[in-house]
């Protein structure tokens, strides 16, 4: 069995609605997995941007996610430590935890990686991509990876 990646929120390669946006409510979508390899020691997620004009733009990360955990639900709050020892990384934005898109024009692609790492990353709360990166090396197991769009919208014309 292969590690898959999934959320109720929306479809693979679809449209990501406008409240998981930065503004537009800024709520971290639900997202449950299945088929975790059996030496996983723990997992880790990563979202980012690769259409970002300034290069890969980080979205969200969370890692010392326990290998028994399958789902996180919607709306995680800015905390350092979630529920079972979870703990959240700094976005892009400079902010703890999930900051969702908001690309300054065009459609740009959001992947959702989750990785089945064979250690626990000795990484405080707060850590930024490239110490995660870092603390990942030489650990991945295996990868699943979800995507899904969303378009700049300009002021005042958002659908309600």
């Amino acid at each position: 069995m292969s590690l898959t990646l999934k959320t109720s929120a929306f479809q693979q390669e679809g449209m990501i609605p406008d409240k998981y946006a930065k503004d537009g409510g800024n709520i971290s979508p639900n997202l449950s997995w299945d088929g975790v390899p059996e030496n996983t020691k723990s997992l880790a997620l990563i979202v980012d941007d690769p259409d970002a004009p300034s290069g890969l733009f980080v979205h969200w990360l969370l890692y010392a996610i326990p290998p028994d955990v399958t789902s996180i639900e919607e709306d995680r709050p800015a905390r350092e430590i979630l529920s079972n020892g979870m703990r959240q990384g700094r976005n892009g934005f400079g902010e703890l935890g999930y900051g969702g898109p908001q690309p300054p024009s065009g459609t740009h692609r959001y992947f959702f990686h989750l990785f089945a790492l064979d250690n626990m990353p000795d990484l405080q709360p707060g850590a930024n991509r490239e110490q995660l990166d870092q603390a990942m090396r030489g650990h991945v197991i295996e990868e699943a990876q979800l995507m899904g769009k969303y378009e700049h919208h300009e002021p005042g014309s958002r659908a309600a």
